[in-house]
């Protein structure tokens, strides 16, 4: 049997380099995370073949001293950290003190740098572990690193390595997260001798945009929010707008890009509710804390991270992100940070000034007070004056209605609902109405509709086409998840009983539940074997076909048990009822039917998608249209 033996450090750093440095993508993090905590602003990188031949980072930072140099390719030697109480609470982005040596041990690689008070600069090379001593140098104030044939000597690992293309790939998408990890950061990406990538100094929505995309941009909501010790800030993407796969979600923590399972899990939850099932959300959050809070010690590539209160995290995390989606109602608009850009004296619609990158936020009834009335220019026509006396009758009662007397449903009252639910939704309307100044409302006035499955509405800068199940159906949804909230859901007694076929699971569900189901607002009872009777359904769902809601929740039901009904399957079975009680294709709407519609999804939470994650209206702006025919080119 072969004598325990203590292997070199070149073994050593070799076997460590397995896991810090598992392909060129790897070491070029540890070298920029290094210039990062050096205080560096500009970063230029320089791959050759993917960085399989060259990785050469070129930043700003502060240096290195001569006396330090050869120190910094020691293994376990760094700055970072000096006692284990540093090391509870690492406020950098490395700490470990084995990247360098990791790197060093597989490669050539040659470290020059130049403190900000030397009269020149130090020069040290390392061959695959060999140091030789430094040397003096020509350099700027900063540090220059650059690794040669990546595991040249190593062929065993070096096979694992893919094309060129696809490191170089890697390395583009770490040189991305950082670089919005450091939006007041310059960074410079070249590859080949061909400059691929530079992002200029700046904030976060210009760093967005020029990474993720201008559509991310534009539609993104902004957030911020802290509760304590813990503070989630930056951008999340608008549901609408899901992507096919993860790439483009960036989350941080203390400035450390992670994938974490639990941050995963609370922001899958919080776009549940609006998200497209088989879409994925974009975002760019960041999520701050104290450094006791989280330890990055987990793993070598520090991409995981354990935090102390994790369910305080996750709880925090669900509930700011919900907070920032619940806004998504219908009408939202991208703007800048200046006025409306509406011309003031022809009413044109401007784009957004050069470089400025727009958030949502809910554009108000007096955004469009200086348009003046709503009118349509006389026509030299026969038919001039019906139009416009057909635009009179359309809108002159949202003119005059008095705000307690605002629209409150597709052609239908209030009567009945309860009175809880009539104040909350009496303060919403109330709210929005009070900002009615005689404009046009963020979904404007409904002109028709289209092979009965869209609403069509004019606003003040163009078209709104709504799909009108799939708003009715949010607005519902929502009504009967605030109704379960604030109590049980009010039954509507039915006059003749309902009375059905039903299988024998079905009965039994009956039979079982009746207490759930009277909560959902059901009265369901057995007439029979193979019969049963409804007596009553609730109320905010009285028009919809009873049969068959009954069947649907009773399906639900069985399938999930009575008591995750009420708790983590709740809002699924109120997703189903809302979509039996909405409004359905090819239902012809009157006129005042369609602004009601309107008018619910502009005090709607969530609007913006039906239960589904799929949108419920688009618009065409005076600009899109004049596209569309070539007007004024």
């Amino acid at each position: 049997m072969p004598r325990i033996q203590v292997l070199s450090d070149t073994l050593v750093n070799q076997i460590a380099a397995g896991e810090v440095v598992e392909r060129p993508a790897n070491a070029l993090k540890e070298l920029l995370e290094n210039s990062i905590d050096a205080g560096s602003v500009n970063l230029n990188v320089e791959l050759m073949a993917g960085g399989t031949k060259l990785i050469k980072v070129i930043d700003d930072g502060i240096g290195i001293g001569r006396d330090d140099l050869a120190l910094a390719l020691h293994r376990h030697a760094t700055s970072k950290i000096r006692d284990f109480d540093d090391l509870q609470r690492v406020a950098t982005l490395g700490f470990r003190g084995e990247g360098l040596a990791s790197i060093a041990s597989v490669s050539r690689l040659v470290l020059t740098s130049r403190e900000r008070d030397g009269s020149h600069a130090w020069r040290v090379e390392a061959d695959h572990g060999r140091l030789t001593e430094p040397e003096p140098a020509a350099l700027s104030v900063g540090t220059t690193i650059e690794v040669h044939d990546l595991y040249y000597q190593l062929p065993a690992r070096r096979k694992f390595l893919k094309s060129d293309s696809t490191e170089y790939a890697h390395c583009a998408d770490m040189v991305q997260r950082l670089a919005l990890a450091n939006p007041d950061k310059q960074f410079t990406l070249t590859h080949n001798g061909r400059a691929q990538q530079r992002y200029l100094a700046g904030d976060l929505a210009k760093r967005a945009a020029a990474i993720l995309g201008d559509e991310f941009a534009a539609s993104a909501i902004a957030i911020d929010e802290a509760a304590g010790p813990l503070r989630i800030h930056g951008l999340t993407g608008s549901p609408t707008l899901g992507k096919a796969s993860r790439d483009a979600q960036y989350f941080f923590v203390n400035g450390r890009f992670v994938r974490d399972k639990v941050i995963q899990h609370a922001l899958r939850e919080a776009y549940r509710d609006v998200l497209h099932h088989d879409r994925h959300a974009a975002y760019c959050l960041f999520l701050d804390l104290e450094p006791e809070g989280v330890d990055v010690n987990v793993h070598p590539t520090k991409i995981e991270v354990r935090f102390r209160e994790s369910q305080a995290v996750y709880r925090f995390l669900l509930h700011s992100l919900k907070k920032a989606l619940a806004d998504t109602r219908a009408g939202m608009v991208p703007t800048d940070a200046a006025p409306a850009n509406v011309d003031p004296e022809t009413g044109e619609v401007l784009m957004p000034p050069s470089g400025q990158s727009p958030v949502l936020r809910p554009q108000t009834y007096a955004d469009f007070a200086a348009r003046g009335a709503y009118s349509q220019q006389p026509m030299p026509l026969p038919m001039a004056n019906e139009p416009l006396a057909l635009y009179e009758k359309m809108f002159g009662d949202l003119r005059t209605s008095n705000t307690s007397q605002s629209a409150v449903g597709i052609g239908r009252d209030r009567e009945g609902e309860p009175q809880t639910v009539q104040l909350v939704r009496q303060g919403e309307a109330t709210k929005r109405m009070a900002d009615y100044d005689g404009g046009v409302p963020p979904l404007g006035f409904a002109l028709a509709q289209l092979h009965g499955v869209y609403v069509l509405s004019q606003t003040a800068d163009g078209l709104i086409v709504v799909d009108m199940h799939a708003a009715h159906e949010r607005v519902v949804y929502e009504k009967l998840k605030t109704a379960l909230d604030l109590e049980r859901l009010p039954t509507q007694p039915l006059l003749i009983p309902h009375v059905f076929p039903a299988d024998r699971l079905d009965v039994a569900t009956v039979e079982d539940h009746g207490e759930a189901l009277a909560q959902l607002g059901f009265d369901l009872s057995v007439q029979s074997p193979t019969h049963l009777a409804i007596r009553g359904v609730p109320l905010l769902l009285k028009d919809a076909d009873a049969v068959e809601l009954a069947k649907s929740v009773l399906a639900d039901i069985r399938e999930v048990g009575a008591s995750q009904v009420l708790t983590g399957r709740r809002n699924e079975i109120l997703a189903t009822m809302a979509c039996h009680g909405s409004v359905r294709a090819n239902r012809a709407l009157t006129i005042p039917e369609m602004n009601a519609l309107l008018r619910e999804m502009e005090v709607t939470e969530r609007s913006g998608q039906c239960n589904h994650g799929r949108p419920t209206w688009f618009r065409l702006t005076m600009n899109d249209l004049d596209k569309l025919f070539m007007r004024g080119q």
